[in-house]
């Protein structure tokens, strides 16, 4: 005999979807393009940013959730937890390039490591943020960094963290 989940379950499960929905129309653009989504609930999800009315953004999400009913939304929810930072790979990447960042701001010479295990780093680009992160400090290593030199560290982060994600695969 196969039972079918509680009107409560069914519910419950209902609102996780629209939940997931909601968090899809809360993304950029750019960052909705990478999900693989059916054309319908990219349209929904589009839909839903043009709507002004708080009932009719309450409906539209109803709507998103019941065609997100039709999918496999594991995927989308791990994907989701990874634009977010929240999956166990995110921090990784996050750590790794926080690591890259100090030794090439303590060591020039990791520079040359960084290049050789990611060629396709935009070496001119790389090499002018880090002379702005190293020239805009202060001569005498006990003083706290200035808020240029944070600005250009925050920079060379930035860049970094752009550069090697487009390097790994999701």
């Amino acid at each position: 005999m196969n039972e079918e989940p509680s009107k409560s379950a069914r519910k419950r499960e209902a609102l996780r979807l629209q939940d997931v929905g909601r968090a899809l129309t809360q993304l950029k653009a750019q960052d909705l393009a990478t999900f693989d989504l059916p054309n319908s609930l990219t349209l929904a999800i589009e839909e839903y940013g043009r709507i002004n009315s708080r009932e009719g953004g309450r409906r539209q999400l109803q709507y998103i959730g019941r065609l997100m009913r039709k999918l496999d939304t594991a995927a989308i929810e791990l994907q989701l937890q990874h634009l977010r930072g929240e999956s166990n790979a995110a921090r990784h990447a996050l750590h790794t390039v926080e690591l890259w960042r100090d030794r090439l701001l303590e060591d020039p010479q990791a520079l040359t490591l960084l290049l050789q295990e990611h060629p396709s780093i935009d070496r001119q680009k790389l090499r002018q943020l880090l002379k702005n992160a190293t020239t805009t400090g202060s001569v005498l290593q006990n003083e706290p960094p200035n808020p240029a030199q944070k600005q250009s560290a925050r920079a060379l982060f930035r860049f970094l963290r752009d550069q090697l994600d487009t390097n790994e695969t999701f």
